[in-house]
C-alpha cells in the first residue's frame, strides 16, 4: 500500500518526523529547508499531472476515454542555494503525445538563469557579497547564498583553464598584439605582470589569444609566454605589436623570427611628450605624427631626418627618443592602408585593461592569482563579444601574401648566413696563416 502514497505525502511524513525530534543544529535546519522545498515541488508536479489526466491520484479514468495513466515516479534533483534538493517527479505513460512537465522545465530554466545571471554580475564587477544581496526576495530570504555564489562563479576558473590550454592551430593570425598589466596576484607582494595577447586572423576577425601571469615583462617570462603559444599551435603572424619593454621586444624577435615587429605609437608618443616642454609640444607632436603616419617608409625616413635637423640642438633627449626604434615604429607603413590605424597601437588592450581595472577596484579584496585571473578572464572574454573585425579585401590579401613571401625570404637568408658563418668558424682554412707551420 505504501507505493500508492503520493511522493509529497511521504515527504510530509519525513518533515513531521524531523520536527517531532526537535530541530537543533545547522545541518538539521538545512535538511528541514530542503524537505520543505521538496514538498512544494512535488505537490506542484502532482497537481500538474492531476490537471493533465483530469482525475485525482487514487481515481481511475474511464477505459473508453482514458488518455494516459500514472506510472510511478522518477528521482531527479533541483539545484538551490541549499545545495542539490532531490525530489520525485511523477511519470505519465500511454499517451498519444508524450507528457512534458512545464513546471520541471521552468524550474530548470529558473535555476540556470539565476546562475548565469550571478556569473555575469560577478564578471561585471560585483562582489560575492553584492550578488548575495541582489538575490534576496521581499521576505529577506536569500535565493543564492554567498557559498552558492562562490561555487557558481568558480565555473569561470574552469572556463579560464580550458581557454588557457586550448589548441591555437586553427587560428591563422595576420596581426598579434601583446601587452601586460600589473596586478596584485599575491597579498603583501608587489604587483606582477599579467600578459595578454589578442590577434586578427586571416578573415579580419579579432580574437582573444591568451591571458597568463608573466611575473614581470622580462625576456624569460615573455619568452615562456610565447613558447606556450607556439606549443599550442600558433604560427608566425605577419606583425607583432608591443610597447617598448625591452624584455618583451627581445622575446618577440626570438620567438617570431618570421614576423615584423611594430612599436606601439601610443606609448611612443607618451614617451616623447615627457621630454618636450609644454609650449612646444603641439608643434613637436604634429611633426612626429607626420613621420610615424607618413604615406610610405621612404617618406617617413625623410620626415625623420627633418625632425632631427630641427630639434637636435634644442631638444636632444626628445630627438634620441624619437630616433630610438624608429623603423619598428613605422613598420605598419608596409601594410595595407586601411589596416594601419588598427595595427600601429595596442590601444584595444589598453581599453580592456581600463575596464578590467574598474572591476578589480570595485572588488577591493580580489588578491591572489586564481581570483584575479578569473575576474580578468571574465572581463576580457566578455569584452571580445563587442569587438568588430576589419575588412580584408582580395587586393589586401594579395598585399599580405607578398609580405609573407618577403618575410620568409628574409628569414631564409638569415639562416643561410648563420650557417655559412658557423661553417667558417669550423673550417681549417679559417686558421690564420701565421699559425701555420
Amino acid at each position: 500500500m505504501s507505493e500508492r502514497v503520493p511522493a509529497s505525502e511521504k515527504t510530509r511524513q519525513r518533515i513531521e518526523a524531523l520536527l517531532a525530534n526537535g530541530v537543533e543544529g545547522g545541518e538539521v535546519r538545512t535538511e528541514l529547508v530542503r524537505l520543505g522545498i521538496r514538498k512544494i515541488v512535488e505537490e506542484a508536479l502532482e497537481g500538474e499531472v492531476e490537471d493533465e489526466l483530469g482525475r485525482g491520484y487514487y481515481r481511475r479514468g474511464s477505459s473508453e476515454h482514458r488518455d494516459g495513466y500514472r506510472n510511478g515516479y522518477r528521482a531527479t534533483r533541483l539545484r538551490t542555494a541549499e545545495g542539490n534538493v532531490e525530489y520525485a517527479a511523477p511519470q505519465v505513460s500511454d499517451r498519444e503525445e508524450p507528457f512534458r512537465s512545464r513546471i520541471r522545465a521552468l524550474l530548470g530554466k529558473r535555476t540556470e538563469e539565476l546562475e548565469r545571471l550571478a556569473v555575469e554580475m560577478y564578471a561585471r564587477g560585483l562582489s560575492v557579497r553584492d550578488i548575495e544581496a541582489a538575490f534576496t526576495d521581499e521576505s529577506g530570504r536569500t535565493l543564492l547564498s554567498r557559498t552558492a555564489v562562490s561555487e557558481i562563479t568558480e565555473r569561470l576558473w574552469a572556463e579560464y583553464e580550458a581557454f588557457a590550454t586550448r589548441d591555437l592551430s586553427e587560428h591563422e593570425l595576420l596581426y598579434l598584439f601583446v601587452d601586460g598589466v600589473a596586478e596584485r596576484l599575491r597579498p603583501g607582494q608587489p604587483r606582477e605582470a599579467v600578459l595578454c595577447a589578442w590577434g586578427i586572423d586571416a578573415e579580419g576577425k579579432k580574437i582573444l589569444v591568451a591571458l597568463a601571469p608573466g611575473t614581470k615583462e622580462d625576456t624569460e617570462s615573455c619568452r615562456a609566454f610565447f613558447e606556450d603559444l607556439r606549443r599550442r599551435g600558433l604560427g608566425d603572424p605577419l606583425l607583432v605589436v608591443t610597447d617598448g619593454a625591452a624584455g618583451l621586444i627581445r622575446a618577440v624577435e626570438e620567438c617570431f623570427p618570421r614576423s615584423y615587429r611594430q612599436r606601439c605609437l601610443a606609448h611612443r608618443i607618451r614617451n616623447l611628450q615627457a621630454k618636450v616642454p609644454e609650449h612646444l609640444w603641439p608643434e613637436v607632436r604634429a611633426r612626429a605624427k607626420a613621420s610615424y603616419e607618413a604615406p610610405s617608409p621612404a617618406m617617413a625616413a625623410a620626415l625623420r631626418d627633418d625632425f632631427v635637423a630641427i630639434y637636435e640642438r634644442e631638444l636632444p633627449s626628445a630627438v634620441l627618443c624619437f630616433k630610438d626604434d624608429f623603423d619598428a615604429a613605422t613598420v605598419h607603413l608596409r601594410f595595407p592602408v586601411t589596416h594601419r590605424k588598427v595595427i600601429r597601437t595596442t590601444n584595444l588592450l589598453e581599453r580592456l585593461f581600463v575596464e578590467e581595472r574598474r572591476r578589480t577596484k570595485i572588488i577591493a579584496n580580489t588578491f591572489g592569482e586564481r581570483p584575479v585571473l578569473k575576474l580578468m578572464y571574465a572581463a576580457t572574454i566578455r569584452a571580445t563579444e563587442t569587438w568588430r573585425g576589419i575588412a580584408v579585401s582580395a587586393f589586401e590579401r594579395r598585399q599580405l601574401e607578398a609580405i609573407r613571401e618577403e618575410l620568409d625570404q628574409a628569414h631564409h637568408r638569415r639562416q643561410a648566413t648563420a650557417v655559412t658563418a658557423q661553417s667558417a668558424k669550423k673550417s681549417p682554412s679559417s686558421i690564420s696563416s701565421k699559425n701555420r707551420p
